[in-house]
């Protein structure tokens, strides 16, 4: 067995499973706050890598400025889709809401084609070395960075929620809607907010991916490779998001050694997860740390 690949890829598969897990995190956020099972999240992640990348090149905007810039964009980005898509379907059943997300996608797909086109566009470089070697084990420079900027994300969230008065009035209102109403709570500025804040974190993990991979429309797929790590750790829990994502990574590149070095199948890399999705919903359907929901009828 090639132990030093297999130890190689589980650190790969640790530093990309913090990123599902900022991913999974956003997308938690918005269930969490709405209720709603948000089908474009893959394309807020491609929405900021591309804002990112038009920056960096066309307008020669400094990565140091880029990112800042772009994750302003972002959060006004997420706050307008919430106010003009989201906010007249309050009230509305939750599959007609889910249908709009949706479409949504389907939306911002076409739009970022028609704006940038349909070739991969590479990112410019933005380190004088694209790898580091730390005790021996080769990593992408920039997804060093990207486990000290989730880290430090998850960090924040976790502030955020148990400090914060936006946190808070979160909190409420993913526990009962009508008595955080109640209590003062504006629920419409918790859904903006929510969204606003998915949309922010999202782009961090889409300009982490481009600059390794690209940009691409194939980003977007990265909102469906973190449902399995959503639903693994719990619909409605955050750090259950961030378990579930790391858990995830992990797993795929375990994946990965074992069909390379064994079984040769050529596609257990991708399918893996979702074995697990269905799984974990045959035996755990609300998932490691997700709320069980009891209806009396």
């Amino acid at each position: 067995m090639n132990t030093q690949l297999l130890i190689q890829l589980l650190v790969n598969g640790l530093v990309v499973g913090t990123l599902y897990g900022v991913v999974a995190m956003s997308f938690v956020l918005i269930y969490k706050a709405t209720q709603v099972v948000n089908f474009a999240q893959g394309e807020l992640l491609l929405v900021g890598a591309w804002v990112c990348w038009a920056l960096l090149t066309k307008y020669q905007v400094p990565f140091y400025l880029g990112m800042p810039i772009t994750l302003a964009f972002m959060f006004a980005f997420g706050m307008t889709v919430q106010l003009v898509v989201l906010r007249p379907m309050i009230g509305e059943p939750i599959i007609s809401v889910i249908m709009v997300t949706i479409g949504l996608s389907t939306i911002l797909q076409a739009l970022m084609k028609w704006m940038f086109g349909t070739s991969p566009q590479p990112f410019p470089r933005i380190f004088a070395s694209q790898t580091v070697t730390i005790a021996g084990l080769t990593l992408q420079t920039v997804y060093v960075l990207s486990l000290v900027v989730s880290v430090a994300m998850m960090a924040g969230m976790a502030w955020f929620f148990r400090v914060s008065k936006y946190g808070l009035a979160m909190r409420a209102t993913a526990f009962n809607q009508q008595v955080a109403q109640s209590l003062g709570i504006s629920v419409k500025s918790v859904f903006a907010m929510a969204w606003a804040i998915s949309a922010t974190v999202s782009a961090v993990a889409g300009i982490v991916v481009a600059v390794v991979n690209g940009v691409s429309s194939g980003l977007s797929v990265y909102g469906i490779k973190v449902f399995p790590a959503v639903i693994l750790g719990g619909l409605d829990s955050i750090a259950g998001s961030v378990i579930g994502g790391i858990i995830i990574g992990l797993l795929e590149n375990a994946a990965q050694f074992i069909d390379g070095e064994y079984l040769h199948w050529g596609n257990l890399f991708e399918v893996a997860p979702f074995y697990v999705l269905v799984i974990i919903l045959m035996i755990k359907p609300y998932g490691l740390f997700g709320t069980h929901d009891i209806e009396r009828i």
